[in-house]
């Protein structure tokens, strides 16, 4: 469960986020990395419950589906507000 945590954090930390700014800088839509505060509680409620639903070590498909929600939800929030 580790491996795959870890690379969720870091595959978008180290090349999407930076990436994204370039993009934003040639496309001339910039994009700073200064987030919202309600961004930021969404991603620490968002980490909140990924350490709890992977404290156990075990996952089943229930678990990863609750994720996905979680994905959505936040994605759908962060869109509308």
């Amino acid at each position: 469960m580790g491996v795959p945590a870890g690379a969720a954090l870091v595959i978008p930390a180290l090349f999407v986020a930076p990436l994204l700014v370039a993009v934003g800088a040639l496309l001339g839509q910039p994009m700073n990395l200064v987030f919202t505060g309600f961004e930021v509680i969404a991603l620490g409620f968002a980490s909140l419950i990924v350490t709890v639903i992977a404290l156990d070590g075990e996952s089943n498909w229930f678990e990863g589906a609750e994720l996905l929600a979680l994905c959505a939800l936040v994605a759908l929030a962060v869109w509308f507000i």
